[in-house]
């Protein structure tokens, strides 16, 4: 990657954080546009891409921020406080970052040329790439491609054949899981995205007959091609998830604080902020939202830390952090069903009560296999001595 974008060559963690800040008054001003056009408007994308975000997993050698799990998981947490499906491409449109480092050096320089492209696409093996010379040729329909109506780069996970045969993987696996890169264009884009939440974040399917992609175009999870943190453990892009829902349900508490300023109950005449149920409320949802945080980046700084040191992350380590990442986002639609009650009749207009929009965000982030009870199954699983098949450990 070199710095011959839009953007200036060096930005640090902090500028993108603090454009985000800056970014995110505007996205909750767009938001029922983006939800209105079920995916991130052109000039939205072009938004983000401004702030840096696109670029935060880019190494420093490249010119990029290397911005930690966590630094990456906060700037996505301020752009939740604006729009969770904006929030929702920005996490995942930096995985461009992580990808090329399983790529050879010269290939991802090629493939991704600009500091702030953006990769979507499902990686898990959906698909199927038949061994040919040269590489594969891949078909398969792939589901959740969030930001695939605006990348620049569209990964889709396949299951190896050879010879019609599933072939094993390089780590002995029985399955070859192998995620191949291509441009948008080379799949067809189906129309499938009419959700109750994040609904602007393009999230449609995508499918492909016979594509053929170059073998130095795709690359295996147990092959990193750079070391550090983010390539020592297969969940790196997974890791910033959590800074969607926590952001969303910052915003909505800061939404109900806002509003007990003003409102008096119609029944009593009592002022909301002297009402002992809007303070208990109130009181709860922060100390929820606060431990739920506080899990979410303590699990990531000491999983940061281990790996940068080369350390083999312990069963208690990647339990802990799959965990309090499924405990985000269980906890943020709990707070605010909750604060969504409490508002009453009036949380229901769209056009008036963002808490409509963020409870079904939430409900539709929350189908993730991140946020599903099978997380905690597999990490009981691993604690007791096992070795769960689950991807998100």
């Amino acid at each position: 990657m070199t710095g011959t974008g839009t953007l200036e060559t060096h930005l640090t963690a902090r500028d993108i954080l603090d454009r985000a800040r800056d970014l995110a008054p505007v996205l909750r001003e767009r938001a029922a546009d983006i939800e209105q056009a079920r995916r991130l408007p052109a000039d939205v994308v072009e938004l983000l891409r401004a702030a840096g975000v696109f670029r935060m997993a880019v190494p420093t050698s490249w010119g990029g921020p290397g911005m930690t799990s966590a630094q990456q998981t906060e700037v996505v947490e301020v752009l939740a406080t604006g729009d969770a499906s904006a929030a929702w491409c920005a996490m995942i449109g930096t995985d461009s970052g992580i990808y090329a480092g399983y790529l050879d050096d010269a290939v991802a320089r090629r493939l991704y040329p600009r500091l702030d492209m953006i990769t979507a696409g499902w990686i898990h093996p959906q698909g199927r790439a038949e061994r040919v010379p040269g590489g594969y040729l891949v078909s398969g329909e792939w589901r959740f491609g969030s930001g695939s109506t605006h990348c620049d780069r569209l990964a889709a996970g396949c299951a190896v054949h050879r010879d019609g045969e599933p072939e094993p993987g390089p780590d002995g696996a029985p399955v070859h899981w192998r995620v191949v890169l291509a441009r948008p264009e080379q799949f067809e884009l189906v129309d499938t995205w009419h959700t109750t939440g994040l609904a602007g974040s393009g999230s449609g399917d995508y499918r492909a007959t016979d594509l053929f992609v170059p073998e130095e175009h795709t690359f295996s999870f147990a092959e990193p091609r750079r070391d550090g943190p983010l390539h020592a453990a297969p969940d790196a892009t997974v890791r910033k998830m959590p800074g969607v829902p926590l952001g969303v349900a910052r915003a909505a508490i800061d939404h109900v604080r806002a509003l007990a300023e003003t409102r008096v109950d119609r029944a009593t005449g009592e002022r909301w902020s002297a009402n002992h149920d809007v303070q208990a409320a109130v009181g709860a949802a922060e100390m929820e939202l606060a431990a739920a945080r506080h899990a979410v980046y303590a699990t990531l700084d000491r999983q940061w830390a281990r790996l940068a040191e080369g350390a083999r992350l312990t069963p208690d380590e990647r339990a802990a952090t799959a965990l309090a990442r499924y405990h985000a986002f269980r906890t943020a639609r709990s707070i605010v069903n909750r604060l969504y009650d409490l508002v009453g009749g009036a949380a229901v207009y769209r056009r008036t009560s963002p808490l409509d929009r963020w409870l079904r965000d939430l409900t539709t982030m929350c189908q993730h296999a991140v946020a599903q009870h099978s997380i905690v199954r597999a990490s009981g699983e691993l604690l007791l001595g096992g070795t769960p098949a689950n991807p998100f450990l």
